[in-house]
């Protein structure tokens, strides 16, 4: 019937993109202190887009 639009704003990052920027955070850092809340949202936008895209994959079959 019909289809929700996608929320307005900016696109999120591909599953690649924020796996890109985990590990951008991981070999970057200065300290020896873990950078908790930034590594959990980039796992939280990682998480999103992997679902999305396995989600896009099984609606072209």
């Amino acid at each position: 019937m019909y289809k929700t639009l996608p929320p307005a704003g900016p696109a999120r990052p591909s599953a690649e993109e924020a796996n890109e920027a985990i590990r951008h955070l991981v070999e970057t850092r200065v300290d020896d202190e873990w950078p908790s809340a930034a590594y959990e949202f980039l796992l939280g936008e990682w998480a999103a887009a992997t679902r999305e895209e396995i989600g896009t994959a099984a609606a072209r079959r």
